[in-house]
């Protein structure tokens, strides 16, 4: 589940190109929320022209940049 806004959830995904969409502006609050969301929408976002994104935690890169590549 994603939360939009920052501050108390800091997890987020950046994505080498923005898809324009906003869906990468939501934060959450674990590593395993923002993971099991990317997981749930990578194929759209692939769909948009994403090819990669990072986790940061804050301002710190968990990691990434990792490929999103369809099945």
């Amino acid at each position: 589940m994603s939360v939009s806004g920052t501050g108390q959830h800091p997890w987020h995904w950046r994505a080498d190109r923005d898809p324009g969409d906003g869906s990468l502006d939501q934060t959450f609050p674990s590593q395993g929320e923002a993971e099991t969301w990317l997981g749930e929408c990578y194929l759209e976002l692939v769909d948009r022209g994403v090819r990669a994104v990072s986790l940061l935690e804050a301002d710190r890169l968990v990691y990434g940049p990792m490929a999103l590549e369809p099945e």
